[in-house]
């Protein structure tokens, strides 16, 4: 039994200009087409393909994709596997919109705090020389920042524990970019190691950039203690550059360092739980 466009377009749930749209495209043509009027008819027995090509476009994929799913060449196979792909672009659009929603959420948080007095007690200090063991890399993106930053400490923590180094200190994360910026991010992850560990560690082959080295004594230090979410550092930094500019200094030419009091990023499970760390920006008078 044939239908007209519009009774098809009803038994279907999909709107005309739709069914026009995959004919146009080749997606799904009709049944028969009147000579004498254009009339477009449609038959029942075609609702399993459209109703493919609407599960297809409801999963994300593009026209032109669903096309060559319904081709019959596509093996069961080859479906799963592009399934599978879109799966995974799919779980990585929920992790970069969880990601925003935590990023406005700590905005939020950060905006109810003007006005009242700061939550931080800032110090000037001197920092000694440091050993670490750490790997430098640009971050392209904001949304691939964590990801990026588990896989810098996870190459750090392979080389500790290659070296048989047990006794390494806490964690930092330092930012090298003069200002803040969305793309191409220049960080560096750190872990201190006592001087004894040289040896161990000279002795092995560079892993996925990590490098031995040494942070300078920086002789005066502006220093903010935060309490809370990872998330929320933000308000700590802020602080920090308060302070400097009430104060009559500017950051030095060395990196931002955020050190780790709570232990390995790596193993923190929930980043909204309240942490310990520190940020530490060197400065000098101006």
């Amino acid at each position: 039994q044939l239908l007209r466009i519009g009774d098809f377009s009803r038994v279907a749930q999909v709107r005309v200009p739709t069914l026009r749209h995959y004919d146009e495209i080749g997606l799904l043509r009709p049944a028969h087409i009147d000579k004498f009027t254009d009339y477009r008819h449609y038959s029942l027995d075609q609702l399993p393909r459209l109703n493919r090509i609407l599960a297809f476009k409801d999963l994300g994929f593009a026209l032109d994709e669903i096309a060559n799913l319904l081709d019959d060449d596509v093996t069961p196979e080859q479906i799963r596997g592009m399934l599978r792909l879109r799966m995974a672009d799919v779980t990585r659009e929920m992790r970069e919109e969880a990601q925003r929603l935590q990023r406005i959420e700590s905005r939020l948080r950060q905006i109810e705090q003007e006005g009242r007095a700061p939550a931080y007690d800032i110090t000037l200090k001197q920092i000694q020389e440091l050993r670490i063991v750490g790997v430098r890399r640009i971050v392209p993106t904001l949304s691939e920042m964590a990801e990026l930053r588990c896989a810098m400490y996870a190459s750090i923590y392979d080389t500790l524990r290659d070296a048989g180094v047990r006794n390494a200190g806490p964690e930092l994360m330092m930012y090298h970019n003069e200002e803040f910026v969305e793309i191409d991010i220049d960080m560096e992850a750190g872990v201190t190691v006592p001087v004894k560990s040289d040896a161990a560690l000279n002795r092995l082959p560079a892993l996925a950039g990590v490098q031995l080295n040494t942070l300078a004594a920086s002789p005066e230090t502006v220093c903010a203690v935060h309490r809370g979410a990872t998330l929320d550092v933000t308000q700590a930094i802020v602080a920090v550059f308060q302070w400097m500019a009430d104060n009559g200094y500017r950051c030095a030419h060395s990196a931002v360092r955020e050190l780790h009091h709570y232990g390995r990023e790596n193993e923190l499970v929930d980043i909204t739980a309240p942490v310990v760390l520190e940020i530490q920006a060197p400065v000098e008078r101006i």
